[in-house]
């Protein structure tokens, strides 16, 4: 049974940082890439961005590029989204996920087979 529990949401002002953490449980994850996704209030899911888990290099969605990094720890199990320079829009419930692929990046949802059970960012104004 694999487990992705995400941790870190919370309140930050705008031009804040946050930290997530997504702890994975169950299986080896080396064969595995890891993704983050967003999801606000009435509108779609959307990609933030992904990492392979044995080479830890990452790709990133157009609207976090340049401001959030992804980095994993093996020996942890654990997947980090490094949320700087924060706006308003990027409010969201942040959720990790893991697709059973080891090349590529994965952008849409629907290649990811586990998921996480969220957690909630708000950056004010």
């Amino acid at each position: 049974q694999v487990q992705l529990v995400e941790s870190g949401g919370g309140l930050v002002q705008a031009g804040g940082s946050l930290r997530l953490s997504c702890a994975a449980s169950g299986r080896t994850f080396s064969s595995y890439t890891m993704g983050w996704f967003r999801q606000a209030p009435g509108k779609e899911r959307e990609f933030v961005g992904v990492v392979n888990w044995s080479t830890g290099s990452a790709y990133y969605g157009n609207s976090v590029r340049g401001r959030f990094a992804i980095a994993r720890d093996n020996a942890k199990n654990t997947v980090y989204l490094q949320m700087n320079s924060l706006k308003p829009e990027d409010t969201a419930v942040y959720y990790c996920a893991a697709a059973l692929r080891s090349t590529g990046w994965p952008y849409r949802s629907s290649e990811y087979k586990y998921w996480g059970q969220g957690t909630q960012v708000t950056v004010s104004s």
